[in-house]
């Protein structure tokens, strides 16, 4: 707590739980939006608003958009029979900054992991076999982290496609062991995703 009024810490307090920012981060950011509450505080307020009333999940594929379809999942030039394979909507975007893959994704919502109690049902494990079928799927591009949760989940979705006659794939050179996609560069993304090997 600090000596600001109630409803200037009730703000602190929120945008201190955002990723990246702690107490003091959030603090200065308040600080600074409130000199500047023309500029940015009442325009900020306002973008929150909007998203907070329109971004929904893609039902097919998990990205956020604000139709019940992303944009993404809508192309008819992206139904190339690839889908690309990754953890997070930041992984997806990271990915698209690259321009390299010109298929669709398909986001997990994070990895399997015994010690959180997150199984396949707890992901989109489930939907994206369902998908291999629906939508003529030929490839299956794993763009998962490479940490040894991203790892497992990355086998056992393997697994679940062998016999399918579905090409699984992973991405290869430039991605560092202990990586997350959110924090490479588009050349690194690019090489990694020309360069996939057989999973």
């Amino acid at each position: 707590m600090s000596d600001a009024p109630a409803d200037i810490d009730a703000l602190i307090d929120l945008m201190a739980r955002l990723p990246g920012l702690g107490p003091r981060s959030a603090r200065r950011a308040v600080l600074h939006l409130i000199k500047k509450r023309g500029q940015l505080l009442r325009p900020l307020a306002e973008a929150l608003t909007r998203v907070g009333e329109t971004a929904r999940e893609c039902l097919r594929c998990g990205n956020i958009g604000v139709a019940d379809l992303c944009d993404i999942c809508t192309s008819e030039k992206r139904a190339t029979g690839e889908i690309c394979v990754v953890e997070d909507v930041a992984d997806l975007w990271a990915m698209e900054r690259g321009r390299a893959f010109k298929g669709r994704y398909h986001v997990l919502g994070g990895t399997l992991s015994a010690l959180d109690a997150v199984g396949p049902d707890e992901l989109r494990i489930p939907r994206l076999i369902d998908r291999l079928a629906d939508e003529s799927v030929t490839e299956v591009i794993l763009a998962l982290n490479a940490t040894v949760d991203g790892q497992t989940t990355a086998h056992y979705i393997a697994e679940q496609i062998e016999g399918s006659g579905v090409a699984v794939t992973s991405l290869a050179q430039g991605v560092p062991i202990g990586g997350e996609l959110d924090y490479l560069d588009d050349g690194t993304i690019h090489a990694a995703l020309k360069a996939r090997r057989a999973f």
